[in-house]
């Protein structure tokens, strides 16, 4: 069966090939400790449980309007605006299975073939795939670790041509874990607006930052006319596998995007929405906890990083994740994160599975226990030190 030749545009997510090949080992009876998996450790809150299970006790098990209830678009508006993030009304709210759709519809309703993409890199491995897929161009903009993974304005500047049509932000950012500055963004949005540029803007794990407020490009005034704003519940409320996401688009796209919905998912399932209302008017105690636990395992995994020989890493500022430098060991990211795994028992991913400027470093996904965690840097040290 020959395939069409789009699919050879089309990327994966190393991180569930890794999660695969790790499982593959302990069903032969190897102990992995997992540090490759984007997700949080923690179940979702009881409250939000108990929402989805009194919604299909109610019969909330039918279609339902393909942009998302009412209630979780006003849910998600006022959201928004209590936590000071962005004033916008229920009608630009899309809820979506997940967030990714978000990124796939935004691309597929600007981008014509050879509309140029420009996406972090080390970045999300989807930006460019999907944009790829879509036929445009993916253009990558270099996070380079003297600059603190951030965007450089001045580098931007000079990779946008009169194709780019899009530009992608991710803060706080998979996989370096660095947050963008007021001035950073700023000057970003200046160049937007110059060169009409449409932004998505990337702010899955807007609530996991330990230092101080989230920043958005959103903040600066002009911008709200201009970006897509994506989130959702998998992060910031632990619901991974609960499949849900929203985007607030520019009013000349919101007609666009429900279309592509409606051609695509239809609409996200009835129960879970009602459980994504619990968890944004819920109780907050949860995000808390799991903020907290996630910055104990920070200050663990970063400093054992750091005591590792040949191995340096900067502390993140958001998300949980750690993305240190390797150069020192002489070995390209690939080798050495499958001699972890294959050899240490630890499960991570190189920094070549988000682009091409992340050789160099590992990616650990400290989300799991400082006992397990502490194991994996035991191992990490043992093996380095035996070569």
């Amino acid at each position: 069966m020959k395939l069409a030749g789009r699919m050879d545009r089309l990327g994966t997510e190393s991180a569930f090939e890794v999660l695969a090949k790790a499982k593959a080992l302990e069903a032969q009876g190897r102990e992995i400790v997992h540090l490759e998996i984007g997700e949080p450790d923690f179940d979702t809150p009881p409250h939000v449980i108990a929402a989805a299970q009194q919604a299909l006790d109610k019969g909330f098990t039918h279609y339902v309007p393909a942009p998302g209830i009412p209630e979780l678009r006003t849910a998600v508006a006022d959201f928004l605006g209590r936590t000071g993030r962005l004033r916008t009304t229920p009608d630009r709210v899309l809820i979506t299975p997940g967030a990714k759709p978000i990124m796939f519809f935004t691309i597929l309703a600007l981008c014509e073939e050879g509309d140029e993409v420009l996406y972090p890199d080390p970045g999300f491995p989807m930006y460019a795939s999907i944009a790829s897929f879509a036929g445009a161009k993916p253009v990558p903009v270099p996070l380079r670790e003297e600059n603190g993974f951030v965007i450089d304005p001045e580098e931007l500047r000079s990779l946008v041509t009169d194709r780019t049509k899009l530009l992608i932000l991710n803060s706080p950012h998979n996989p370096c874990g660095s947050a963008s500055t007021p001035e950073q963004l700023q000057a970003i949005a200046e160049i937007a607006i110059e060169h009409d540029l449409v932004v998505l803007s990337d702010e899955v794990y807007w609530a996991l930052r330990y230092d101080g407020e989230h920043h958005s490009v959103l903040d600066v005034d002009g911008m709200a006319s201009r970006t897509v704003l994506l989130d959702g519940w998998s992060k910031t409320f632990a619901m991974t596998g609960w499949r849900l996401g929203f985007g607030v688009f520019p009013e000349p796209l919101v007609e666009p995007v429900t279309r592509l919905m409606i051609n695509s998912v239809s609409c996200t399932s009835a129960f879970s929405q009602h459980a994504a209302i619990a968890a944004l008017e819920g109780p907050w105690d949860d995000v808390d906890r799991m903020l907290e636990a996630f910055r104990e395992r920070r200050e663990v995994i970063v400093s054992g990083l750091n005591a590792v020989p040949g191995v340096s890493c900067v502390e993140p500022g958001g998300a949980f994740y750690a993305f240190p430098n390797i150069s020192e060991l002489g070995v390209s990211a690939a080798t050495l994160s499958d001699r972890l795994l294959d050899e240490a028992g630890v499960a991570c991913l190189p920094g070549t599975s988000f682009g091409i400027y992340g050789e160099n470093h590992l990616r650990f996904s400290y989300a799991n226990s400082v006992e397990n965690i502490r194991k994996a840097l035991d191992a990490f040290t043992e093996l380095v030190t035996a070569h």
